[in-house]
């Protein structure tokens, strides 16, 4: 017997109506807000991928091995130019030996393929450009709750010539809709890269650090300060820095509080200026707004670890004290800055479909939806029987009401225990008596009501009003 690979799962019908129920709500608002879908391929040249997520990020991504004689032969070539005995296990061969059998990979998210997407079709493209994905993104991750190989992101971003802050508010307003929809009570944490930037030129953190810093930064309101101590201390950041950044971590003031010493701190840092003079906008733009069911944080510890961002980033939480889960994150990004094209800049937000099917089964927020393959079971007494019924079959079909037949004249109360099991809820029974009488006998499996009908034009007005 076989097994799923460690992070893949396979999915029931009922699960996938519930992921269905999800899905099609972030759909239905990211059509009202004007968003248009693409999709991109599975697979991508690792050169498309490698760079653009850090260095955590470049080592999660699956890449995929050269097959036939494409394979042979590239690494015949490897091992003349560089024989066995001679190579060691060390990251430089790794890396020479992956990039001699794998030039491809599956993709580790949705944005990447989206610039790249952009990128070859700038031409077509009518800016500003709204666009909307659903499709799955694979990560060599180490599985665990929520955390998956194989899983889904619901993308949306906006790409245009110049940046405007007027779309951080649009995709605020957008998670808005959708979680208030989807009945879930968020948090939204959004920082700024440029305040990051000013940080680390005000404490004196040195550039070759900053990569390092931003992956450290982000854990610690996930592992708690000593242990990003511990870690920044690792990597050669200076105990007086930590400490120095610390100091701004840890002030508990609201936003407009704390951008009034910010500002004085950062009076040599334009960098650190720049992004709080963002930021203040768009908080006190969402004050003339009304939110439903989220809120919104500085979270002066957010850093994420895409490399690609270089304006607002942020990250959104179940509001759930038992529950600390991210949903979904998102920012802004140059594409100079990673495909090299210069004056179009995105940003946008990907939600984690698994994560918010998570948080909805443990509010129980699908406790009403029952699964059922089909709304009507039409009987088997035989092949006559089943001749004369079949036409009517098509009429319910052909009026959008999901039919089966059951394949066997078996025993009448083994059909009605498959209907029952299946949660079908109408039966329709069309042997020799009603057919002589031409009468229709459908069977009402909820209350137990039974009733006969003339035509088979009644059933489909009575069923209708059911579909409603």
């Amino acid at each position: 017997m076989g097994n799923l690979p460690k992070g893949t799962r396979d999915f029931s019908s009922m699960e996938i109506m519930k992921r269905n129920v999800i899905i099609q709500t972030i759909k239905k608002h990211f059509k009202l807000f004007g968003f248009y879908p693409i999709e991109t391929s599975s697979i991508e040249e690792i050169s498309t991928l490698v760079g653009k997520y850090g260095e955590e990020g470049n080592s999660l991504i699956f890449k995929i091995l050269q097959s036939g004689n494409v394979l042979k032969n590239n690494l015949s070539s490897f091992l003349k130019t560089d024989p066995p005995h001679q190579l060691s296990v060390n990251d430089h061969t790794i890396k020479l030996l992956t990039e001699c059998i794998a030039q491809k990979a599956l993709r580790y998210d949705l944005t990447v393929p989206f610039i790249r997407y952009v990128s070859m079709h700038q031409h077509e493209i009518i800016f500003p450009f709204r666009r909307y994905q659903i499709q799955p993104v694979w990560r060599a991750d180490k599985p665990q709750k929520g955390r998956y190989r194989e899983f889904y992101q619901c993308d949306a971003d906006i790409m245009s010539y110049s940046s405007s802050l007027w779309e951080e508010i649009e995709l605020i307003k957008l998670c808005d809709n959708i979680f208030t929809d989807l009945n879930l009570p968020v948090i939204i944490s959004i920082n700024h890269i440029e305040i990051l930037k000013g940080l680390a030129e005000i404490t004196g953190l040195k550039t070759r650090l900053w990569k390092s810093f931003l992956l450290s930064l982000d854990k610690w309101k996930k592992i708690g300060k000593s242990l990003v101590k511990k870690e920044m201390m690792q990597m050669g950041v200076p105990s007086k820095i930590f400490e120095k950044i610390s100091l701004f971590l840890e002030k508990k003031k609201d936003f407009f509080e704390q951008e009034r010493l910010f500002i004085k701190d950062f009076q040599d840092s334009e960098k650190g200026k720049k992004g709080m003079k963002e930021m203040k906008w768009i908080f006190q733009t969402i004050q003339h707004m009304s939110f439903k069911n989220i809120k919104l944080e500085w979270n002066l510890s957010l850093a994420r670890g895409m490399s690609y961002y270089t304006g607002t980033i942020w990250e959104i939480f179940l509001c759930d004290h038992d529950f600390h889960f991210s949903l979904g994150g998102g920012g802004r990004y140059d594409l100079d800055h990673v495909f090299q094209m210069k004056n179009i800049s995105g940003t946008g937000i990907s939600l984690g479909l698994d994560r918010i099917y998570l948080s909805m089964e443990k509010k129980k927020l699908f406790q009403h939806l029952t699964y059922s393959p089909s709304m009507v079971l039409f009987i088997n007494f035989g092949y006559e029987e089943v001749l004369y019924a079949y036409r009517m079959i098509q009429v319910l079909r052909n009026n959008g009401i999901s039919t089966q037949l059951y394949p066997h004249a078996i025993k009448i109360s083994n059909q009605f225990r498959y209907a029952n099991r299946n949660h079908i809820p109408f039966v329709i029974s069309l042997g020799k008596e009603e057919i002589k009488k031409k009468k229709i006998k459908v069977k009402n499996l909820k209350d137990r009501t039974e009733k006969e009908y003339d035509n088979i034009n009644m059933v489909v007005h009575q069923l209708g009003s059911f579909i409603e």
